[in-house]
């Protein structure tokens, strides 16, 4: 069997929202989830994988019809998000248009959401619930057999005029089981960021499900319980990246440091071995201890991003956040102190935010002095507790991502929290908070000290035009 898994353009991505100013985490990143799946095949059958990655090729859709047309397969997998349903639904159009026989899967948050709905779009044949490793391999090994279709959990199919929705599949408890990403099955060299120091980059995942509680997240997909995998299984993965030539990484998890010792446990194996490595991590400033920033730096890493979302105690209640701007202060100090270099999330349009609120959270983020600022306009995304809150309360007035998701159109606009603004209003303001905070003399003079490489330079001026000529 020929199974190829891809990871379709973002010409037509949905949310509008955000200036894409140095957001390190779109557009030019491996597609781990996939890439997941295809080390699990190639470990576990002898179906014959293959990975074809439209962003990091840049490819157009003619572009990908050629490509397409000079493949065998019999099963396409993609995973599919809101905001990218359009460029799934036109892809898959290209592949049943070169192949009307190739079976169809979709995974990821989108399908585990609105699994129904997901279903009947154009050409869409199974629909897989939260993690997909095991669950693909068995959707394989029983496409020929319809009666084994009832048993696999996590699957949705159709059967006759019945929709057969098999249930939520266990989530994975031995971690360090999976096979490493199959990274090789794509143009890896292609990979970089804004934030490393050098070219290739990737990124890893060295634990599932997040534990806290914010009210504007939800990763339904991958639970809310903690999983992690072992030190060595981690390090293990960064060595056989370097092997191939890879030695900057982003730690993908919600959160690197839920468990400390396990975070210091990792850092003290890379100083043993002894690895030229950079990476960044993401983390919340409760979770940070000044032993363990001393660790992560021996270790290599340069940076950690952290979700701060609000300059005021009254957002950071509403968004249950747990977090208090002294706390985050006091990390940023420490952090700056170990000589990490540190990127600050934030959000405006927040339920009950004001304009003077938001301005205190632009003041907030300079106050910080973060080496990067990322800053959206706050989307209540399906499955979270402020989208929810929203419909209840009124000022979301229908369930609009499941009007989408059973219509998806390319004038939908994603709802924001209107209680106070008009979209256009949160997008003058974002524009307004990211010139405050990156056209500061001071601020420019000690990012061009700090550039390391030709390269790097290059990113961080394009970065600068944009937001010099945001409107």
């Amino acid at each position: 069997m020929q199974v190829l898994l891809i990871n379709p353009p973002s010409e037509n991505e949905i949310i509008g929202n955000n200036p894409e100013i140095i957001e390190e985490e779109r557009g030019n990143n491996p597609p781990l989830g996939l890439l997941y799946i295809a080390g699990y095949l190639e470990v576990n059958s002898d179906y014959t994988v293959r990975v074809l990655d439209c962003q990091v090729e840049e490819l157009t859709y003619p572009q990908i019809e050629t490509r397409l047309s000079q493949m065998d397969f019999d099963v396409v997998g993609m995973t599919a998000m809101s905001f990218t349903l359009l460029d799934v639904m036109k892809t898959i159009h290209i592949v049943k248009q070169i192949n009307p026989n190739a079976c169809i899967v979709l995974g990821g948050p989108h399908p585990h959401l609105f699994p129904n709905e997901t279903l009947a779009l154009d050409g869409v044949d199974f629909v897989i619930l939260g993690e997909g490793e095991k669950t693909f391999l068995e959707l394989l090994h029983n496409l020929e057999k319809p009666d084994e279709l009832f048993k696999i959990p996590g699957i949705v199919f159709r059967s006759g005029n019945q929709i057969i929705n098999t249930g939520n599949p266990p989530f994975i408890e031995d971690l360090d089981a999976l096979p490493f990403p199959a990274r090789h099955l794509t143009p890896y060299q292609k990979y970089d960021s804004l934030l490393a120091k050098r070219t290739p980059v990737t990124i890893m995942m060295t634990s599932r499900g997040c534990p806290y509680q914010c009210a504007f997240c939800d990763r339904p997909q991958l639970g809310k319980r903690f999983r992690a995998r072992s030190t060595l299984n981690v390090v293990d993965e960064i060595e056989a990246c370097i092997k191939m030539g890879i030695h900057e990484f982003i730690m993908y998890d919600d959160t690197f440091t839920v468990k400390k010792d396990r975070a210091k446990g990792i850092c003290d194996e890379i100083v043993r071995r002894k690895l030229d490595i950079g990476w960044d991590i993401r983390a919340r400033v409760d979770t940070i201890d000044e032993e363990l920033l001393i660790k992560l730096k021996q270790a290599g890493c340069r940076g950690i991003h952290y979700g701060v979302e609000a300059g005021t105690e009254k957002i950071l209640k509403v968004l249950n956040k747990g977090i208090t701007l002294d706390c985050v202060e006091e990390v940023f100090r420490m952090t700056r102190k170990h000589g990490l270099m540190t990127l600050a999330y934030f959000m405006i349009g927040s339920p009950g935010e004001t304009r003077e609120d938001i301005l205190q959270t632009f003041a907030f983020s300079r106050k910080l002095d973060a080496d990067f600022v990322h800053m959206t306009i706050l989307t209540p995304f399906p499955g979270t507790k402020i989208y929810f809150d929203g419909m209840s309360s009124g000022i979301i007035d229908r369930d609009y991502w499941r009007e989408f998701a059973e219509n998806p159109t390319h004038d939908f606009i994603p709802p924001h929290w209107n209680e106070n603004f008009t979209l256009d209003e949160l997008r003058e303001l974002l524009v307004y908070g990211y010139k405050q905070f990156y056209t500061r003399p001071g601020y420019i003079l000690k990012r061009l000290v700090k550039v390391e490489s030709f390269g790097e330079l290059k990113r961080k001026v394009k970065a600068g035009i944009k937001v010099i000529f945001m409107k």
